[in-house]
């Protein structure tokens, strides 16, 4: 009897089992999406000035009524500097650790700050030689996961991130699609582009491998008007949403701490501009270029494009002509 108990048991799970898989599973949902929050990664080389357009961009997206949160993902933490008028924002990870040595979890008046309606944290970075900053990105975004990051309430997230996606932790929102769409801040000069079209191919890579991310546009920051940044966002097949100028009284306001990107101000409507194109434009598949491809952009006095390799000798190495010594290598004939 017992025997029979035992075995008919298994024999009722699997039945439960293969009734489950014969229902048919619900139909895909095409009603509106519910989700409204655009979550935009922006990336560029440093010092291109990815966080002055930042901090500007979020801002007059804040007085347009919003709710923005601004996230500094580069080691430097300087993201938010500007937004807060000169102030360091305490980061996510030196916060995480330091109360974590107190035994303390970390919560959300730690780590996030508040400007005229603007949101801001910085994850940070580890100190300097002792770690990798891109694995200090997986651990910040690990932490914000633990504190309800997806369940957040914004209509716009932006991520300041540093343009050098070949690390993985720099890469992370275009490889996991963490982002809807990306944006990359350059300038009419070689290496900011250089850095874009990275930005550019690592898209086009993951798009390959099923990845949704695009890239939704170009911001050409310190404009001069050379024309070359405008170039390449044709030739990449995207969009330029903005071109700030180059500009001494930007400079000056941005050195000193200052948003430009206020509705009433000078350098308003461009900001305002750039708010709507931001919220608008869609995530596009970009035409990575070659490096071929950006040195035309240049004229060739500029790059050195007319530089021929010359090939090394021993004698360039060592100050002395090349002793040929025969080989002891044992040929034989074929048979």
């Amino acid at each position: 009897m017992n025997t029979d108990t035992t075995t008919a048991q298994p024999i009722k799970f699997v039945e439960l089992l293969r009734r489950e898989a014969d229902v048919e599973p619900d139909a895909v949902s095409t009603s509106e999406v519910t989700k409204e929050t655009q979550i935009i990664a922006i990336y560029g080389k440093g010092g291109i000035g990815k966080s002055f357009t930042l901090a500007n961009l979020s801002y007059m997206m804040a007085q347009q009524g919003k709710k923005v949160l601004l996230i500094g993902c580069d080691p430097k933490s300087d993201t938010t500097s500007l937004l807060f008028g000169g102030k360091a924002c305490p980061t996510i990870i030196e916060t995480s650790s330091r109360l974590k040595l107190s035994g303390q979890a970390v919560s959300i008046g730690d780590v996030c700050f508040k400007r005229d309606g603007v949101f801001a944290m910085e994850l940070g970075g580890p100190e300097v030689g002792r770690g990798c900053g891109g694995r200090g990105i997986i651990h910040g975004f690990e932490t914000l996961e633990k504190l309800g990051f997806h369940d957040w309430g914004f209509d716009f997230v932006l991520l300041d991130f540093l343009g050098d996606v070949v690390c993985g932790g720099f890469g992370l929102p275009i490889a996991r699609d963490m982002c809807q769409k990306v944006i990359v801040v350059a300038s009419n000069d070689l290496q900011s582009l250089y850095v874009a079209n990275n930005v550019c191919s690592a898209v086009e890579y993951f798009r390959k491998l099923g990845g949704n991310v695009g890239v939704a546009g170009m911001v050409i920051n310190k404009d001069d008007g050379t024309g070359e940044a405008q170039a390449f966002a044709t030739n990449a097949g995207i969009p330029v949403l903005a071109a700030i100028p180059a500009n001494e009284d930007i400079r000056r306001k941005s050195a000193s701490y200052e948003i430009i990107g206020r509705p009433e101000g000078e350098w308003g409507p461009l900001f305002a501009e750039l708010a709507k194109n931001v919220a608008e434009a869609p995530p596009m598949r970009p035409k990575p270029q070659t490096q071929d491809q950006l040195l035309g952009l240049f004229s060739a006095d500029v790059v050195g494009r007319n530089v021929v390799l010359e090939p090394a000798t021993v004698f360039d190495m060592v100050g002395k002509h090349e002793d040929i010594k025969p080989s002891l290598e044992v040929v034989y004939d074929a048979a």
